[in-house]
């Protein structure tokens, strides 16, 4: 049925346009999408509008979904498929944005079998085959992290199953060079951290190789020179992961 969605994205892009003066306010507070190329700007304001009429926003706790939060929201989303397509992220439809930080309820059964709860406090969560959570001060506000690309990033990873840092590959790509980059990145920040030392990534992506990736594609789009000085290897693989290469860029 391919076809019939071709047929209704044509349809949205002839009745809808973004209005310039709102997405020049939006996107000039994002930093790293002034390096992209005229053509570039005008692709992911088109992926935009898709998503806009493919996904539904709703506010939690009272927030008001804006068209500002909307088209922010989804410029910092369609980023990453910018070369990859709209059906990378189809299957799900929402996205629930809450004022601030949330309260998830975690339960887990022991080796003993005893059952452990307890309130993680959270800026994101990509839910499997669900929405997508998001806090709208980290979103907007946090100069650290990008909990839109953060959790969008966790979206592709499922793709492939339960999320492990490898998302579905292209045809021609490597398993093993993935595979040998993503380990020789991860376990060495994971050995910096333990040794004490300073490191430039949030230390959060040493909790699993799924937050790793998610952590270093943030990085990949925010500070793409860094990121390639860091994790060369990584980084390609990456690059040929997204088919885009920001420290050119920049």
């Amino acid at each position: 049925m391919g076809w019939l969605t071709d047929w209704r994205r044509k349809r949205v892009l002839q009745k809808h346009r973004m209005d310039d003066a709102l997405w020049r306010k939006v996107t000039g507070k994002l930093g790293f999408l002034k390096q992209l190329s005229p053509a570039e700007n005008e692709k992911l304001k088109t992926l935009v509008i898709l998503f806009l009429a493919e996904k539904q926003f709703s506010g939690a706790h009272g927030l008001s979904i804006t068209e500002a939060v909307r088209v922010s929201i989804a410029a910092q989303a369609c980023l990453p498929i910018l070369e990859l397509g709209l059906d990378w992220y189809a299957g799900w439809t929402g996205i629930v944005v809450y004022p601030g930080d949330f309260r998830v309820r975690r339960s887990e059964l022991d080796e003993d079998g005893v059952l452990h709860e307890w309130d993680d406090e959270l800026a994101g969560e990509a839910m499997p085959g669900g929405p997508v959570v998001l806090s709208w001060d980290a979103a907007a506000n946090d100069p650290w992290m990008n909990v839109v690309i953060h959790e969008f990033a966790h979206k592709l990873d499922m793709l492939s199953g339960e999320p492990n840092g490898m998302p579905p590959l292209h045809a021609g790509m490597d398993r093993r060079k993935w595979s040998a980059a993503l380990g020789e990145a991860f376990r060495g920040f994971c050995d910096a951290l333990e040794r004490g030392k300073e490191t430039w990534l949030d230390p959060y992506a040493a909790e699993h190789p799924s937050e790793f990736f998610a952590v270093i594609s943030e990085a990949f789009f925010r500070e793409p020179g860094e990121t390639r000085r860091h994790y060369p290897d990584f980084y390609e693989q990456l690059s040929l992961f997204y088919r885009q290469d920001p420290a050119a860029r920049a």
